[in-house]
């Protein structure tokens, strides 16, 4: 998008009852917690309303007519539209149907993923972890090509999967013109990888992102970790989105500001470290030296009734794309 072409497109969202345009787009996992959008046309209107530029989402139907109609309001505010994708099964049609879906729409990138949960929860034991690498290698192979052949980039997450260096191998061996990562800049604080070198060495292979802020707090079993406004974390965030800019200026900034009650990493667990027979301690050392050095109390919203956890949520998420 020019920049004459951005400015008429702002121009139109602003006459269409947007606040002005922030630099981040939302991922609609930003609200994951309570609210949770089920249609992407809603989604889309309730970004614009907050004045993001895109959105990230699912698509609630893959009817030709429906993304039609998507497509062309977010045209008309002069937004992009990423997609969320899953991983394709042993066939490949349903994905390279989706695929197709997320071009109809007008996508600019797919967003996808291996592993919906978290590998110290999900993998009790190496086999069942070897398994798992093994059909999600099988997988992104048989993704790649279906991304080349539509000219769609697809960027894959590190949800609390793949170690930096794991994902690193895998970027490796298979990232080029339409496929890369999904970059978030905090999941892999779980897996006891430093977040800021994730970041500066993950960059170059964006083709999306999630930004989130993070906190940590000492636990019995490990250390707790949460999602936090921008500003109010650990994490340098000019200096995450500086060097997401600097190695891929075209990248869209995708705000993932998920409010909820903090997450345990139970790291000093034997269950915990079942899938990481190679990992040196200096990570658990500089880990837990981190935590003990920035721990704070962190925000809770279970006590909550619905309504004012709707309404932390939405403050949150707002006080993100300020601070942008």
């Amino acid at each position: 998008m020019t920049r004459r072409t951005f400015l008429m497109a702002a121009s139109a969202a602003s006459m269409a009852g947007a606040a002005p345009r922030t630099k981040f787009g939302i991922a609609t996992t930003s609200y994951m917690t309570v609210r949770r959008f089920r249609d992407t046309y809603e989604f889309l209107e309730h970004c614009n309303g907050l004045g993001a530029p895109g959105i990230q989402a699912a698509l609630s139907s893959t009817d030709p007519e429906y993304l039609k109609k998507v497509r062309a309001r977010a045209e008309q505010l002069g937004m992009y539209v990423e997609v969320m994708a899953p991983m394709p099964k042993a066939d490949g049609a349903e994905f390279e149907r989706y695929v197709q879906a997320a071009k109809d729409v007008g996508a600019v990138a797919i967003r996808t993923g291996c592993l919906g949960g978290r590998r110290y929860e999900t993998f009790a034991t190496l086999d069942d972890w070897k398994k798992f690498v093994a059909d999600s290698k099988a997988s992104i192979a048989r993704a790649v090509p279906v991304v080349e052949k539509m000219k769609i980039p697809m960027g894959l997450e590190n949800h609390k999967d793949w170690t930096l260096d794991e994902h690193l191998e895998i970027m490796k061996k298979y990232a080029g013109d339409y496929f890369g990562c999904c970059l978030d800049a905090g999941n892999n604080i779980s897996l006891l990888d430093d977040p800021m070198e994730f970041v500066e060495r993950l960059a170059p292979y964006a083709v999306t992102t999630h930004l989130k802020d993070m906190a940590v707090d000492e636990a019995p079993d490990g250390f707790l970790l949460s999602e936090m406004v921008m500003g109010t974390g650990m994490l340098d965030m000019k200096r995450v989105i500086g060097m997401i800019q600097t190695a891929r200026p075209k990248t869209n900034l995708l705000l993932e500001m998920i409010t909820r009650d903090p997450l345990r990493v139970p790291c000093l667990t034997d269950k915990y470290w079942a899938t990481f027979p190679d990992r040196k301690g200096i990570f658990l050392a500089r880990t837990l030296r981190m935590v003990r050095e920035k721990k704070r109390k962190l925000p809770v919203i279970s006590g909550l009734d619905r309504e004012a956890q709707l309404k932390v949520e939405e403050e949150n998420v707002k006080r993100c794309l300020a601070f942008a």
